[in-house]
Order: C-alpha cells, then sequence, then structure tokens
C-alpha cells in the first residue's frame, strides 16, 4: 500500500511540474517551432544522447511548444558543410569538436592543441570559464550562437598495419583526419601521411584501403564498427576534444527573449549530464574494442618522446592563439592542477 502511495504521489509531482511548465510557456512569448539538430555521430553516441536529453529539456520547458529534431549520422552534411549551413539558416544547431571552428576564429585551435589537456576535469575548468565564453563570444560576428559545451574525448589512433607503440611506428601511415590544418601537420609531424575527410567517409575509406587508419575517441571509434576493419588501437590520448554547441545567428535572432532562454537554459542543463555519461560511455567502449581489437599502451617515456616532437606543432598554433590568451590558458591550468 506504502509503494502504491509512494508511486502516486510521484506521478502527481510530476504531472503538477508539466503542468507548471505548460502554464508558464503559455504565459510566455513562446511560439511552435521546430529546430533541426545536425551532428555526424550515431543517435547512441554521446553526441546523440546528449542531443535528445536537450531535446526532452526544451519541449519541457516550452510546454511542447518547440521542438528539437535530430539528424544523427552526418545526414545533413560533413561538420565544415553544417557550419556554413547554420550561417545560411539552412540549419538551426549543430555540435562539434571546438578546434573545428578555427576556420572561423583563429583563436580555436586552442582546444586541438597536441596534450593540452591530461583529463576533461582541466577542459572543463577552461571551457566553462572566462576563456571558454570570451571564445565563444568571438563567433557572433561569424553568424554562430555558442551556447556551451560538451564532451567529445580524448582522440586515439587506430589502424590495420601494425602496432603503434612507439615513435617510429607512425612512419608512413596514411592516416584520416578531420579537415583541419592542425591535425594535418600533426600526423605529417610524427612520419604518418594525414588525408582530412568528413567523418560519414571514413568506414568506407578503411575498409576500402584508401588510409591506413584514422584517429577518434573511443566511442566513436565503437559505434562506427572501425574494429571491424582496424586490427590496431593505440591508446595515444593525442588531442581532448570539447564539443562546441552552436546555433546559427538567423535562426537566434528569429527566436522571442523567451524562446532564447528556453533554448540556452537547456543546453546548460544538458552539459553536466552529457559529460558524465560521455566519460562513464568511454571506459565502456575500451572494455568492448579489447575483445576485438590489440590494444597499445604507449609508455610514459614514449609519450614524452611524441610530445617533443610535435613541439614545433604547437609552438606554430600558438601564434593562432596568442600570447596573452595562451597565458591565460596556463595559468588556469595551473590552479586546477594545483588543487
Amino acid at each position: 500500500m506504502r509503494n502504491v502511495l509512494k508511486t502516486t504521489l510521484a506521478s502527481a509531482v510530476a504531472a503538477g511540474l508539466m503542468l507548471a511548465a505548460t502554464t508558464a510557456a503559455q504565459a510566455a512569448d513562446i511560439k511552435e517551432h521546430t529546430l533541426r539538430f545536425a551532428f555526424q555521430s550515431d543517435k547512441n553516441h554521446p553526441i546523440g544522447v546528449g542531443a535528445q536529453k536537450f531535446a526532452d529539456l526544451v519541449s519541457q520547458k516550452s510546454g511542447g511548444k518547440i521542438a528539437v529534431k535530430l539528424f544523427p549520422n552526418g545526414t545533413l552534411g560533413g561538420d565544415v558543410q553544417v557550419v556554413s549551413s547554420l550561417q545560411g539558416g539552412v540549419i538551426d544547431m549543430t555540435a562539434l569538436s571546438s578546434g573545428l571552428l578555427s576556420g572561423q576564429v583563429k583563436e580555436f585551435v586552442v582546444f586541438d592543441l597536441p596534450f593540452m589537456f591530461t583529463n576533461g576535469r582541466e577542459a572543463d575548468a577552461i571551457v566553462d570559464g572566462p576563456i571558454g565564453k570570451k571564445l565563444g563570444e568571438k563567433l557572433a560576428d561569424k553568424g554562430l550562437m555558442a551556447l556551451g559545451y560538451w564532451e567529445l574525448g580524448f582522440r586515439n589512433l587506430t589502424n590495420s598495419r601494425h602496432p603503434v607503440a612507439k615513435l617510429e611506428d607512425f612512419k608512413g601511415l596514411k592516416i584520416r583526419v578531420v579537415q583541419s590544418p592542425i591535425y594535418i601537420d600533426l600526423f605529417n609531424t610524427l612520419g604518418a601521411n594525414a588525408v582530412p575527410m568528413p567523418f560519414p567517409e571514413v568506414y568506407s575509406a578503411l575498409e576500402q584501403k584508401a588510409v591506413d587508419g584514422q584517429e577518434n575517441p573511443l566511442k566513436s571509434i565503437e559505434l562506427s564498427k572501425f574494429y571491424e576493419v582496424q586490427p590496431y588501437l593505440s591508446l595515444t590520448r593525442h588531442i581532448y576534444s570539447p564539443l562546441s554547441i552552436l546555433m546559427g545567428k538567423k535562426s537566434w535572432d528569429k527566436l522571442s527573449k523567451d524562446e532564447q532562454a528556453v533554448i540556452q537554459q537547456s543546453l546548460t542543463e544538458s552539459q553536466d549530464y552529457q559529460r558524465k555519461y560521455a566519460r562513464a560511455e568511454d571506459e565502456k567502449s575500451l572494455g568492448v574494442l579489447k575483445g576485438s581489437m590489440k590494444v597499445a599502451e604507449l609508455p610514459p617515456a614514449e609519450v614524452a618522446r611524441i610530445r617533443e616532437k610535435v613541439k614545433p606543432v604547437v609552438d606554430k598554433y600558438s601564434k593562432d592563439v596568442g600570447e596573452p590568451l595562451m597565458n591565460e590558458l596556463n595559468a588556469e591550468l595551473a590552479k586546477v592542477r594545483a588543487k
């Protein structure tokens, strides 16, 4: 009987909250909208899970008036194409690796500097602090609104030719990379041949041996089934990728202040959920991949050799970030590491 009462009470509370949200939405200046949210990953990837959480929150806070329609798996184009579509008002929202925005605002390359972060806590402190806000504000002049940051995670290397456990093992490998100059320079400096390519084309390129390997976070490797055509995984953790959640300024400006508040509040609430989910799934994915791939852990001494090898790449792109911002970044990281 007690359990029945608890269930009834919980249902009543939930219904009351839903009614309150609907009533508030009706009182506010909120009209019916359908927002198109495009991203490259599968709907079951942490990006897709975060997008669904965001969509649910938007629906709840708008009293069901604003719907967020998800377009996973790159169905509306690769990252570069989607950003252009956002700027043109053809697509409303996207989630993409923050470093890719360096083509819009050069300072965003800071998020793709090799071995910049050692864990997610450090990255959170940067993206949620003054640096993340400062960079996001620069996108408005490019027709993009930065709403917040989710997590993609640390990137690792796979290939079909041989284990990569030391610096010399990179030599000669044709590696697919994202369409960003720093990735091309990074892998070319390591002795590989970098091949920039949109994500939706990667599996077939690996299957047809057009490239030998690719680099991505573990969950992307698992869900994209790269293990079917890539027997070797190396835990290089060479770049940590925070995700920028963007809305096209044309789409944003069409919304009322109340509607904008619903979008921003929903995105902010989704951040903690998405990051926790992404980090838990990263560990699960490693366990899955160990069942079908030969996994190489790079010894600390070898990681140090690789860091030294790519130092010219870090120095080159740090100039785009600028000395003041790099100094601010290093100071903030020092504070986090001291805690």
